[in-house]
């Protein structure tokens, strides 16, 4: 039997019937609702929010939190298959989910009291409440314990000041979960649209995930209820928690641009005739296609391990980390080469490879550079710390 192009390996076969039954549901939604679409919305600059209620119906956002909040309770490789088919769409829409999953919804799950759960996940989950996570500042995303954003207790309340930079979701949000030092260290703050002093300002002239929302939070005395601050955590732990969820979804999401990518590129070389015979019939274009599934695989079997240490409890963020150098890495140099493969017609949108190529940028930086997880897997190796 001929294998499967994009599974060489057979990955699909070490799914539980529930994953796949969620890669498909998902794969469906990508195919019908998303590719149609988002070519266009990314040579506007417009996030579609028009798909928010139906990838809501579907159960992706918070899909790994309980029922009893109304999340689907999916475990950690369903939650990654959703990331890997949303992103083969675009990174744009993996994005809006990761942050309203794992850096919105799971800090309230997870640091949140049981009254700020109910207050906000339900709604979270079905779509009518959006989320953006506040942690990056103007001045370095990479050192999050130079925080500049400040929160002063002042009788019932805090009043918080300072600003956050490149926050996706910015614009779109009703709430923002944001972090920032306080006499008693970091700790986190729902704060909500509309409170006096708090503006969001988007980001233009992106060359990036134009297909999603990107903007400055400004915080000038606003004043924050307690009943708004996350009780159960202090200290970098908290963003930081919330930074390894989301990252690990990051590490499956570059696959499904890497496969998008190599889909395309291998119709198109068959169909291309040069000097005689299809560009799919040169040795060249063979080998770029072969190194192309073999960096695609090795992802996919070092997502699935990570998996399912996460469904076990003991996946480690050092283990992201290299999840996510390794995936992104591989996926934004399949980008590049695909678009070479699609000669000039490779730098339009109608073709999906520079549109990959240019959100993976984004994709490579945010959550932590290239460089920050070689570092972490340094410390891991040597037990030297040389950030």
């Amino acid at each position: 039997m001929a294998l499967n192009p994009f599974d060489l390996f057979d990955i699909r076969s070490l799914l539980t019937e529930e994953e796949r039954a969620v890669q498909d549901t998902v794969a469906r939604f990508t195919n019908e609702r998303v590719l149609p679409i988002i070519g266009d919305a990314f040579d506007q600059g417009r996030f579609p929010k028009e798909l928010v209620s139906e990838i809501a119906e579907l159960g992706l956002l918070g899909s790994s939190l309980p029922e009893k909040y109304g999340c689907a309770g999916l475990n950690g490789v369903s939650y990654g298959l959703i990331c890997q088919e949303l992103e083969r769409g675009d990174s744009g829409i993996r994005s809006f989910v990761s942050v309203q999953s794992s850096l919105c919804m799971y800090p309230i799950y997870a640091y949140g009291s049981e009254e700020q759960r109910m207050r906000w996940l339900p709604d979270m989950a079905a779509g009518k409440v959006i989320g953006c996570f506040g942690l990056t500042e103007p001045h370095g995303g990479s050192d999050p314990a130079n925080m500049k954003t400040n929160a002063k207790r002042d009788g019932a309340d805090w009043v918080l000041n300072g600003s956050k930079m490149w926050i996706t979701n910015g614009n779109l949000a009703d709430i923002a979960i944001v972090w920032a030092q306080t006499e008693d260290g970091i700790q986190g703050f729902v704060v909500e649209k509309g409170m006096p002093g708090f503006t969001a300002q988007e980001i233009k002239h992106k060359m990036s995930l134009r297909a999603s929302v990107t903007s400055a939070l400004f915080f000038d005395n606003v004043r924050v209820p307690e009943a708004n601050r996350l009780p159960n955590v202090k200290g970098l732990k908290g963003p930081l928690g919330c930074l390894t969820q989301a990252r690990y979804g990051i590490t499956w999401g570059p696959i499904g641009a890497a496969i998008a990518c190599l889909e395309e590129v291998l119709g198109y070389t068959k169909e291309r005739i040069l000097f005689d015979r299809p560009v799919a019939a040169t040795q060249s274009a063979q080998i770029k296609m072969a190194e192309m599934a073999r960096r695609i695989t090795l992802a996919q079997l070092l997502v699935l391990q990570l998996g399912r240490l996460k469904d076990a409890g003991t996946m480690q963020p050092a283990q992201v980390s290299l999840a996510k150098w390794n995936n992104c890495r591989m996926a934004i140099d399949i980008a590049r080469e695909c678009r070479d493969l699609l000669g000039g017609a490779g730098i339009t949108t109608e073709h999906s490879a520079i549109r990959h190529a240019l959100n993976l940028e984004s994709v490579i930086t945010y959550e932590g550079t290239e460089t920050v997880h070689q570092l972490v897997i340094g410390r891991e190796l040597t037990g030297i710390n040389a950030f």
